[in-house]
Parts: structure tokens; C-alpha cells; sequence
């Protein structure tokens, strides 16, 4: 036999042992057609095969992640808003992954979009932005129940952005700061209610022990002169200032 035959055997023999023999990996499996018909999944590691007769398809068994392209959503309060999210889901049935749908990701990525226009469609703005946890659980069971008979697990829907409008943000900025001014007034009542509750007891104590009034008098003064400051004022207590009237009208003729 010539060189170009031996060497067309050769290449003929390498085509057949890698059209028989496939290696797959661990996060792998071949879905085996034979003369069209559906065998099974098989793998991972050393898979046969008969040539011309057997077809294999190569599915990965590892989680996917996918972003769900911005979808323009009107919300229940009628506001236009752009949302975003992102989608984890793997393949648990490999058979049913290939036959049941012709192409599993672009399906499980229109099942995404349009339930995420869906859910959002029904919930307030407010509603969107406080309760994304709950909202996110909610998009998650909805793709799941649609993608189970594919054999596809959505193991998690998270939504990402949430775009406003310019008239939106600043309304709601406008909202935040109102509602921060309300608490300030709220905590400065609150303060002064207290202050006047302390006041009056305070007054109190002092109405009933009227010594105690004296030895506040002498504690301000030693405040204020540790101040080193030019001038003082002493308070006069009224009960004096009502016994100087009292011994000057004595004193004025017809008393």
C-alpha cells in the first residue's frame, strides 16, 4: 500500500475512534438519539457510540446565570419605570431539557421577561421598592411552575435595577425631605414635652421645700462667677420683694 492510502486510513480510523468515543465531564451528560429516537442521558466520563447510527447531544448541568434585559413596565399607580433582573436556574432533567422545547435558554429568557412585566405590572411603586424580597419570591415561582416541564430549575429571581423618571425622583426626594422635617418637628415637641414635665416637677419639689430654692439661688451664683464675668445679676425672690410692699404700705399715712 502507498503512503496516501496508508495516510487516508489513518485519517479515517482517527475520525472513526473520535465519532465512537466521547469523554464528558462531571457537570456533563449526552443525551443519546439512535436512528432518531430518544435513548436516554448518559455520563459523565466515557461514553461509546455507534457511528453513523447514534447522535449525541452535550448538556451542562451547571447552575446559569442570565441578566433580564431593562423591560419598560407601567406599574399599578400608573407610573413608567425600566426594570432589570437577573435569573439563576439549571437544567435537573436533561432529556426532557432537549425534546420538550427547541431551544431551553432563549424560551426560559422569554418566560423571564414577560413575567417580569407581568408581576411588576400589578404592585404600587412603593409596594416595589419596600417589598422587593417578596416580589422577587413571587417571580421565581411563577418562571418555575412554566420551566418545570422542560426540565429547568429557576432557583433564583432577583430583581436589580429600578430606573424612575426624573419627574418621579424628585418627587420623592421632595416626599423625603417632608418626611424628615416631620420627625424633627416630632422629636423637638418631644423633647420640650419632656423638658416641661421636668420643669414642673422640679417646681413642685422646690413648692414644697422652700429651702431649696435658696440653695438653687446659691448654686447659680457659683456658676455664674466661675465665668469671671464683669458684671452680676441677683435675682431677687419674690416673697422678699412682697415683705419690702408690705412694710412700705405700713408706712404711708391712712395705713
Amino acid at each position: 500500500m502507498t503512503l496516501p492510502v496508508l495516510g487516508v486510513i489513518a485519517f479515517a480510523g482517527l475520525v472513526l475512534i473520535f465519532n465512537i468515543f466521547k469523554i464528558l465531564k462531571e457537570y456533563e451528560r449526552g443525551v443519546i438519539f439512535r436512528l432518531g429516537r430518544l435513548i436516554g442521558a448518559k455520563g459523565p466520563g466515557l461514553i461509546i457510540l455507534i457511528p453513523m447510527i447514534d447522535k449525541m447531544v452535550r448538556v451542562d448541568l451547571r447552575v446559569i446565570t442570565y441578566d433580564v434585559p431593562p423591560q419598560d413596565v407601567i406599574t399599578k399607580d400608573n407610573v413608567s419605570i425600566k426594570v432589570n433582573a437577573v435569573l439563576y436556574f439549571q437544567i435537573t432533567d436533561s432529556n426532557k431539557a432537549i425534546v420538550s422545547v427547541a431551544n431551553f435558554f432563549e424560551a426560559t429568557n422569554q418566560i423571564a421577561q414577560t413575567t417580569l412585566r407581568s408581576v411588576l405590572g400589578q404592585v404600587e411603586l412603593d409596594d416595589l421598592l419596600a417589598n422587593r424580597d417578596k416580589i422577587n419570591a413571587e417571580l421565581q415561582q411563577i418562571i418555575d411552575e412554566q420551566t418545570e416541564p422542560w426540565g429547568i430549575k429557576v432557583s433564583v429571581v432577583e430583581v436589580k435595577n429600578v430606573d424612575l423618571p426624573l419627574e418621579m425622583q424628585r418627587a420623592m426626594a421632595k416626599q423625603a425631605e417632608a418626611e424628615r422635617e416631620r420627625r424633627s418637628k416630632v422629636i423637638h415637641a418631644e423633647g420640650e414635652f419632656q423638658a416641661s414635665q421636668k420643669l414642673a416637677d422640679a417646681a413642685e419639689v422646690i413648692g414644697k421645700v422652700p429651702n431649696a430654692m435658696q440653695l438653687r439661688f446659691l448654686q447659680t451664683m457659683v456658676e455664674v462667677s466661675a465665668e469671671k464675668n464683669s458684671t452680676l445679676i441677683f435675682p431677687v425672690p419674690i416673697d422678699l420683694l412682697g415683705a419690702f410692699k408690705n412694710y412700705l404700705d405700713r408706712d404711708k399715712p391712712g395705713a
